[in-house]
């Protein structure tokens, strides 16, 4: 949880060229065909109507251009709906899943208010007051949402800040220094530096908080709450509110009050439940059984030695456990979870992405969210508790048309509650469902 308890490291990291995260382009998203099936709900009044492509947004002629350099060619559920909320100045709870486009629907229509304010960027202020500030709960998010905002940012004068915890507090301090209209941030160091006067709250316009169950589930709300306090956050009549999360626990809609002023609540179903572009695979094993199964398939695809697998387990013991286990066994494997330094968290992404490390092991909390491109295989190694973590994990493969599978390891002991959501989730998407899965979701035992 947090960045507390732990010794600092003395860590600065690089920043990436813009033209070299323009080279790293990830044609994300969920199958375009799909689009118009998904089931979405607008509650609230006087709800704006939808765009129905980006040349009609209303969005700066240089933000159509990145948009089309992006390769973004449909506006997605939640930017055909989201951008002209944003745009029409009203507060907005979202649910959307992970690589649903929200991240451009809210950063499209907060440069593009930045820009027509012409909006000062306080280059060289030792107190920085960005129009906007992004609150997401792990670093690694942090990193991708400045990353686009940068992207998106091509050609124009807006400046985006990112403050992180696990990294020298003077490095971060100097790199804002350079200006700030957009302030990407994880709670504690955001805190942190609003408590010490490097960051002000007096100009914004934007407050966002990206993925808030997850926030809520890692305790950042104290947080949360005390950044929304400080004297200079103006009131929320004042600014605009965007709060995004894949899941609306009855915590979240009691937050949703304290933070938004009357909002437009906007449900972006989940895409079809599974995507059938993805082979489903299970396998029984009890949790001794696991490692060798494992490693029996990774020499079976001997072949794909190299394809991109993301490997899902429960704890960050067992994430480097099986991380050592996999090297020994000939397979480069790194691992990610919240006991890594923050610089062996970046190395670890960095290593898969690039394919040195074809194998990420990681535990669920660290790695939802992220967007990695080209995984080709997803493991179950330990199976989640909800099916809608299970759709998640299984989702990031199979993108944009592409096909995509996922292996399960299957607990009867630990998954039993699991078997009937899981054999619906297959039938739906005419994929064969063992015998021993179907017998488990009638009660019976093969």
């Amino acid at each position: 949880m947090g960045d507390e308890g732990r010794p600092r490291e003395m860590y600065a990291p690089k920043e990436r060229e813009v033209e070299d995260l323009w080279g790293n382009q990830v044609k994300s998203g969920i199958n375009f065909s799909k689009y118009d099936s998904i089931p979405v709900k607008i509650l609230g009044e006087n709800k704006p109507p939808p765009i129905t492509n980006f040349q009609n947004s209303g969005l700066a002629t240089i933000l159509l251009e990145n948009v089309m350099r992006a390769q973004y060619t449909v506006p997605t559920p939640v930017q055909k709906h989201g951008l002209p909320i944003i745009m029409a100045g009203r507060d907005l709870m979202a649910s959307a899943q992970t690589g649903s486009g929200k991240t451009a629907a809210f950063l499209l229509p907060i440069i593009d208010r930045i820009i027509s304010t012409r909006a000062p960027s306080g280059v060289g202020l030792s107190a920085q007051a960005p129009q906007a500030v992004i609150i997401t709960p792990t670093r690694e998010l942090a990193i991708q949402i400045s990353e686009e905002s940068r992207k998106f940012s091509t050609g124009t004068d807006v400046k985006t800040g990112i403050l992180y915890g696990g990294t020298q507090t003077m490095h971060q301090a100097s790199q804002l220094r350079r200006g700030c209209n957009i302030l990407v941030a994880t709670p504690g160091r955001l805190l942190d530096f609003a408590e010490r006067g490097h960051v002000t709250f007096g100009n914004i316009q934007f407050l966002i908080l990206d993925e808030a169950d997850r926030m809520l589930d890692q305790g950042f709300m104290p947080d949360i709450r005390r950044a929304i306090s400080i004297p200079s956050m103006p009131p929320k009549k004042s600014r605009q509110t965007l709060m995004f999360s894949a899941t609306f626990p009855p915590e979240i809609q009691r937050c949703a009050g304290e933070f938004l002023n009357n909002y437009l609540h906007l449900q972006v179903g989940l895409v079809g439940g599974a995507c059938a572009d993805v082979v489903q695979t299970f396998y029984r094993a009890s949790k001794y059984e696991k490692k060798d199964k494992f490693i029996s398939i990774l020499n079976e695809d001997g072949r794909n030695a190299n394809e991109r697998t993301l490997v899902f387990v429960e704890t960050k013991r067992q994430a480097d456990f099986l991380c050592l286990n996999l090297c020994e066994e000939g397979f480069p494997a790194t691992s990610i979870h919240g006991d890594r330094l923050q610089s062996e968290r970046e190395q670890a992404l960095e290593d898969f992405k690039a394919g040195r490390m074809p194998i990420l092991v990681a535990t669920a909390v660290a790695a939802r969210g992220l967007d990695i491109p080209n995984v080709m295989h997803v493991v179950n190694y330990d199976m989640p508790k909800e099916l809608d973590e299970y759709i998640h994990r299984i989702g990031r493969t199979g993108r944009v048309g592409n096909t995509g599978r996922a292996t399960s390891f299957f607990d009867e002991r630990e998954n039993a509650a699991l078997a009937r959501p899981l054999v619906k989730v297959l039938t739906d998407v005419k994929q064969p469902v063992p015998d021993w899965l179907a017998g488990h979701s009638r009660g019976g035992y093969y």
